[in-house]
């Protein structure tokens, strides 16, 4: 399933990808659109056509974008495979890579999520697995902790510095560009929270999917190719509120009453600090990549 929003120019290599992917099983494809303003959903009528032999593929066009999640959740809704793969539209999965998920799941009845290895598109490994963040790793963040000691234990300890992404292994959360799960984890741990609109889903639904028993895996021997933030970028700033918004969320849902909520509070107090910087710092780097190419032209003249 791929949740899209004017993204006609990843959509259709995305949905060739898959289709060349595919193995002798049968499969749907759902693509749910939020509100596209672009050709996206014309672009995928048009693969529709030309898959219609092997692959039904079904648009969700929806009327207007509330957001990211519940989009997903329009599509999860429809579904009714016994695998459900979460898909990004930026990304490419390799000829075998979705048969060997599933293969892999099937192998190992205790997982309830699996995860394939995802690279940039210059070959590099992108570092796509983490832990659950605890509130301390915001405080190494803010300190500069993280960035000094990239690979410590506990100052990254969050975005798992030491993990080279190139083992199969038990871990807390896979980046959601690419997940598969089964019919029966699915029913039991439920839709993405559309409380967190974007940013955060994945955590939050890695999190009840471990609460209800079930383990997470990621499996470098499926990669996918994941350009990693088309989405994002279009409107930075905007990511920057939603993401320090569901952080603080995040944590006064799974750590709640009256002993968590001082610490949740001061967490919240440093993130919104924190995306204050971020906005500014961005505003500031957009604004002088403009003024910059203006002072050459003028200098030429």
């Amino acid at each position: 399933m791929v949740v899209t929003y004017n993204h006609e120019d990843e959509i259709q290599e995305c949905l060739t990808a898959i289709l060349a992917s595919g193995g002798n099983w049968p499969a749907e494809i759902i693509v749910v659109d939020n509100a596209s303003v672009d050709m996206t959903c014309k672009q995928v009528r048009r693969i529709q056509e030309i898959a219609a032999s092997r692959f039904r593929i079904r648009l969700i066009e929806r009327p207007t974008n509330t957001c990211f999640t519940r989009g997903v959740n329009s599509g999860l809704e429809v579904s009714d495979g016994a695998f459900l793969m979460l898909l990004n539209p930026d990304t490419r999965v390799a000829p075998d890579a979705l048969s060997q998920l599933m293969s892999y799941l099937e192998q190992h009845p205790e997982c309830g999520l699996v995860a394939p290895q995802l690279y940039f598109p210059n070959g590099k490994i992108q570092a796509s697995c983490r832990h659950f963040p605890r509130r301390r790793d915001v405080w190494w963040h803010a300190l500069g902790l993280s960035y000094l000691f990239p690979r410590h234990p506990e100052f990254n300890h969050w975005k798992m510095g030491g993990f080279a992404h190139d083992i199969d292994a038990e871990v807390d959360q896979p980046q959601g560009a690419a997940l598969l799960t089964h019919r029966t984890a699915f029913e039991k741990v439920g839709l993405p929270d559309p409380r967190f609109p974007m940013f955060f889903s994945d955590v939050d639904w890695c999190y009840r999917f471990r609460q209800q028993g079930w383990q997470i895996h990621f499996f470098p021997a499926a990669r996918i190719l994941h350009f990693k933030g088309t989405s994002i970028y279009r409107n930075r700033q905007r990511m920057i509120r939603t993401s320090h918004i569901s952080f603080s969320r995040y944590f006064f849902k799974h750590f709640s009453g009256w002993k968590n909520w001082l610490p949740n509070s001061l967490t919240a107090v440093l993130l919104f600090i924190l995306a204050l910087v971020r906005i500014l710092l961005n505003f500031l780097m957009v604004n002088l990549s403009r003024l910059i190419p203006n002072k050459i032209k003028g200098n030429s003249a």
